[in-house]
């Protein structure tokens, strides 16, 4: 089994796994000693839910919430991204900290929502399902752990709110897992693959653009009840980017082709690939020629 991404060396995530039923000591609340003290110094990642919420709380799009809000990063050297809050300019703080507490708590994302308890994803190499369980955070400034309230992660996580955040979410764990497994058995994500993985997990709105362009029409056959379904819903929408990547990274169909477009895709991919493999067989034989004048001098 793959091991959890856990930095051991100094980090606050202690690193014994634990079991949903594992009960933790601990409260966060207005009048503790360090309130507002995690919002002070944030390095949060967002799950594609996550900013479904919040570009829905703000009222702007997700092209928009993405380009005010976060910044890129990389899980692998020219792999697939995710993305994390952007601090207030100059600063480490979180944007939506108030003396009172998070101006969106209603909506804040996944991994304020689980603090002080770190969720650690993991899947076998030739597996497709994830495995839970989770680990405990502390840190020297919170004074959470101190406060005498016992409840059991599972009850933790009902209270937080994150069984809807989690499964709505999981589609795109699967597929961060399942590129972190497979390695280079896949190999590296062409630029336009993590384009698309961009664009369909965090710009839901530039995907919903995507699905009514009549090249996605042409080459795939959705039934226009279906189609009518995820163009209104951002939850569907959200819900079928993660199967149209699966098909599109993984090549686990699920969404019917037009046979015809399908036909005449694979006929312009052979075509890409027997000209690669020319040009690639040129190159070889220049090389050959070039090392043979070299031997001859």
């Amino acid at each position: 089994m793959s091991q959890p991404d856990i930095p051991f060396p100094q980090s606050p995530v202690l690193p014994t796994m634990l079991a949903e039923t594992h009960e933790i000591e601990f409260s966060c609340h207005k009048g503790i000693g360090c309130w507002n003290a995690c919002c002070s110094n944030i390095d949060i990642s967002l799950t594609p839910y996550d900013v479904l919420r919040m570009k829905t709380r703000l009222g702007m799009t997700s092209t928009e919430f993405l380009k005010e809000y976060t910044v890129p990063y990389e899980f692998d050297k020219d792999s697939i991204a995710g993305i994390k809050f952007r601090p207030v300019e100059g600063g480490t703080a979180c944007r939506f900290m108030k003396p009172e507490g998070c101006d969106i708590y209603t909506d804040r994302p996944t991994a304020c929502r689980y603090y002080p308890v770190a969720l650690l994803s993991m899947r076998r190499q030739d597996e497709y399902v994830d495995r839970d369980s989770y680990a405990i955070v502390k840190e020297d400034h919170c004074m959470g752990h101190e406060v005498n309230r016992r409840i059991t992660i599972a009850d933790y996580r009902k209270e937080q709110g994150l069984e809807e955040y989690d499964e709505l979410a999981r589609g795109w764990r699967q597929l961060v897992l399942k590129k972190k497994s497979s390695g280079p058995t896949i190999g590296k994500p062409s630029l336009r693959s993590r384009q698309l993985f961009f664009m369909a997990c965090y710009d839901i709105d530039r995907f919903r653009e995507f699905v009514s362009t009549e090249s996605f029409n042409k080459l795939f056959d959705l039934p226009q009840e279906e189609k009518a379904v995820l163009l209104a819903d951002d939850v569907a929408l959200l819900q079928f980017a993660f199967r149209f990547l699966r098909q599109v990274l993984f090549g686990e169909e699920s969404i019917a082709l037009n046979a015809e477009a399908a036909q005449e895709r694979l006929a312009r991919v052979q075509e890409k690939r027997l000209i690669e493999e020319r040009e690639a067989a040129k190159k070889r034989a220049l090389e050959a020629e070039q090392d043979f004048a070299d031997d001859a001098d």
